[in-house]
């Protein structure tokens, strides 16, 4: 078997040829071989290897030969598949053969004649196939940044330097002059095959945020085309005359389809095949139909230029129109766009190389931008649903049942009564990004504000709301959920960040945050009078280096993944509303309390100062729920203002970042300098927490036990059975000996949310570590524990 070959036993687990990865065990690698990029990669490499044993290598031809003169020369020694013509010299082409023996044939034929050409014929050359790694590593970044660097360093301030990232970033006037006539060539040849067709440009080439060799996107109109192709259906039948068989005209390239029946797969592959043999300087021609929108993707070689058409996709040249819009009436917009963009591409959180990957996109970074915009005070920009109000009836505009008006010319858009500059803007969307709840919020341009996710857990509430804003768009389903949530200005079923991830979107908060830090200090707002870096040069360093004072207490993070939970809790927490959190968090502590005391055996220990004591924090969860309505009442809509601690629900919990409301019996005139000796007092502790007793090293060789409880029939990985891993814990305390001196230590969950993304934060300090194994079972429960808690809500409510 060929993968086999491509899988080689390493001393620390396995590594794959083919894809050039590293993976540690044999669940992983049965996982990556299963997987979507080791399956393409063999697939493709598996039918160039079929191309080069079918296909022979032609020399000694003219730009005058064309495919079907080889076609028709060859075909005599064997059905010919394909010719692929060398389109700029003309002088060589590979002839491939649908069967091996005409290679034979071929090549045992002493000489070749053709037009009076003498051709030469040898068989085509074997490459091993390899992938290329991408070159987009930190050294590349940085030696970007060192050209930069001198002219920024030398300007006067911010405001100067994110101008000379627009001048130095943006396309030139040449460029776009270039990328116009490429247009209106293809113009001209597809409005040969396809009768009043329209190409149209849209995306990073045309909104005014383009730059150096960003791709090319085309939207290829054929509605006009499909209306032709009609009418001219028509009054042929009426005459009778110039039909073929089925109807259809002999004219054009039309008569070789139907565009009202024909499928969007099969138009783009005659697309493909119009820039294959047509265009001059066009290669690397293919078709993506697995994209969500399919394309067919070409590159022009002599402008180095990588291109996309698409034939269903109005809604994008809209959105280009809205881009062009926004910049027009508000001139801060594309500094603050251009500077975000190279931030984002040097901290390697935006840029997905090949067009799909967990990275933000261009427009999805643009749209973060302008959401920020609408949220300053005052706003720089209007809402969507403001500038719909401000067109007028001409510019009403209703694509694919989406409501996408807005006014055609900035001058009707009053403009901004914010006076803020670029470096205080900058430094502010920063600041905003920084603090914000992705996990709880689905961000709305439309609206110009954060939705509550508990809208859109409950599917068919989320499809009403969408149906009461867009009563023209029939069939509606919402958006689908993920770490971040940003909804399309118009197509408001579409997340544009849907692609992001858990780990993206942590390093994009994360990012945010150090940058939040560093445009505080003066190193950013000052010029240096040594020559030393300053401003956006240290704000573009690749990854950040910023010195981190490590923290002192160990945490684990249990982030709230709408995602991930059960339809029935999804619809406990929409009924929830704003007090979401509270019960989300409340059914997390629960859970951890299941696993570390079920799963892994640990012990509650009776402890005089531990809120979590013998009665179980589920038996406590009852009383929190009796109380959670009275801690609602003092939460506001984005929670973002709470914290509570309250004495009778053992599960009261603190919103980090937040105010605390005084109790209704507090003394108004008592200083807020006083509420922690008034705690001390009542001997209470400031935050919830447990004590737990772990007695044996259940942490250590789970793997191996668990392939021996398995026998090597299932891969699941760690956390995703929770019977399984009860059996593993109760393997080891059977056979192992028992710690001599118990691991004690104290579990402090707390949640966080409003502020930034909502999450349980869990942690977790030794009260007694004599045999020193904490940090390794630390560690181990980093990974461990999530996965298990995520795997008991989902039993619970389930088995509820």
């Amino acid at each position: 078997m060929e993968s086999d070959s491509d899988i080689k036993a390493t001393p620390r687990g396995f590594h794959c040829t083919l894809c050039n990865v590293n993976l540690p065990n044999k669940p992983s690698l049965d996982q990556h071989v299963k997987g979507r990029k080791h399956q393409t990669l063999a697939t493709v490499r598996t039918t160039r290897k079929t191309q080069e044993q079918h296909s022979v290598f032609v020399s000694g031809i003219k730009p005058d030969i064309s495919q079907t003169d080889l076609a028709e020369y060859f075909q005599q020694f064997g059905p010919v598949t394909d010719v692929i013509m060398d389109k700029d010299k003309g002088v060589y082409a590979i002839v491939q053969f649908s069967e091996t023996d005409s290679i034979q044939a071929t090549l045992s034929c002493v000489e070749h004649q053709m037009k009076g050409l003498k051709l030469r014929v040898k068989p085509r050359e074997k490459k091993e196939f390899k992938l290329i790694p991408k070159k987009n590593d930190s050294q590349n970044l940085q030696q970007v940044l060192n050209r930069l660097k001198p002219a920024l360093c030398q300007l006067p301030c911010v405001n100067a330097q994110m101008q000379y990232v627009v001048e130095r970033c943006e396309l030139g006037e040449n460029e776009k002059k270039a990328r116009g006539l490429l247009v209106q060539l293809l113009q001209e040849v597809f409005v040969e095959f396809f009768p009043e067709s329209h190409i149209l440009p849209f995306g990073s080439s045309v909104n005014t945020f383009g730059i150096h060799s960003c791709d090319i996107d085309l939207f290829l109109d054929l509605e006009n085309t499909k209306v032709f192709q009609a009418r001219a259906k028509s009054n042929t039948e009426q005459a009778g005359e110039g039909m073929s068989d089925d109807g259809r005209s002999e004219d054009s390239i039309l008569s070789d389809i139907d565009l009202s029946s024909a499928s969007p797969a099969e138009v783009l592959e005659l697309v493909a095949a119009i820039l294959r043999r047509c265009v001059p300087s066009v290669h690397k021609v293919h078709v993506v139909s697995s994209a969500r929108l399919p394309v067919v993707k070409f590159h022009h070689r002599e402008l180095n230029l990588q291109g996309d058409i698409t034939i269903n996709n109005r809604l994008a040249v809209r959105n280009t129109r809205f881009l062009q819009l926004c910049s027009g009436m508000e001139d801060r917009l594309r500094p603050l766009v251009y500077t975000l963009r190279y931030w984002a591409k040097q901290k390697q959180l935006a840029g997905n190389p090949s067009g799909a990957g967990p990275l933000l996109n261009n427009y999805a970074l643009s749209l973060l931008v302008i959401f920020y915009l609408q949220n300053c005070e005052p706003p720089v920009l209007p809402t969507v649903h403001k500038l719909k109000n401000m067109a007028c009836e001409e510019e009403e505009c209703v694509i694919e049942g989406w409501n996408c008006t807005f006014p055609s010319q900035p001058i009707a858009v009053p403009p901004s009564k914010n006076t803020q500059d670029l470096c205080t803007l900058l430094s502010g969307f920063f600041s905003f990004y920084a603090k914000f709840d992705f996990a709880s919020s689905v961000i709305s341009l439309r609206e110009g504000r954060a939705l509550p996710i508990t809208d859109f857990l409950c599917q068919n509430k989320g499809e009403e709301a969408m149906q009461e804003e867009q009563p023209t768009k029939p069939h509606q389903t919402g958006p689908r959920l993920g770490p971040l949530n940003l909804l399309d200005p118009f197509e408001l079923s579409h997340n544009v960040a849907g692609n992001l991830n858990e780990r993206s979107q942590c390093s994009f908060q994360k990012e945010c945050l150090e940058a939040e830090k560093y445009c505080r200090s003066l190193q950013y707002q000052r010029k240096s009078t040594k020559g030393k870096s300053w401003g956006l040069v240290r704000l573009f360093t690749p990854h950040g280096e910023v010195s981190r004072t490590k923290m002192e207490q160990l945490t684990i993070s249990i982030p709230f993944k709408s995602v991930s939970l059960p339809e029935v809790l999804r619809n406990q927490l929409h009924m929830a509303g704003d007090g979401f959190r509270l019960l989300w968090f409340q059914k997390v502590c629960s859970a951890v309390e299941g696993v570390l005391q079920n799963v892994l055996g640990c012990h509650l220990a009776p402890s005089a100062d531990a809120v979590f004591g013998e009665d179980s924090a589920v038996d406590a969860a009852e009383e929190m729920e009796s109380t959670s309505a009275s801690l609602n009442t003092s939460t506001n809509d984005s929670c973002d203002s709470v914290e509570y601690c309250d004495e009778t629900s053992p599960l009261g919990a603190t919103v980090v970042g937040a105010k605390r409301p005084l109790s209704s019996g507090s003394d108004a005139s008592v200083s807020p300098q006083g509420k922690k000796p008034r705690l001390a007092k009542r001997g209470k502790p400031e935050f919830p927490h447990w004590i737990w007793v772990q007695k044996h090293i259940v942490w250590a060789g789970r793997r191996k036990v668990r392939r021996e409880l398995i026998k090597d029939t299932d891969s699941r990985p760690e956390g995703s059975c929770m019977e399984l891993e009860s059996q593993v814990t109760a393997h080891i305390v059977e056979k192992e000996p028992a710690l001599k001196d118990p691991l004690k230590f104290k579990v402090q969950p707390q949640m966080v949310g409003g502020t930034e993304s909502t999450k349980a934060v869990l942690t977790l300090e030794p009260s007694s570590d004599k045999a020193g194994v904490f940090h390794d079972f630390f560690h181990f429960l980093e990974a461990f524990l999530p996965k298990m808690v995520e795997t008991l809500l989902e039993k619970e409510v389930g088995s509820g």
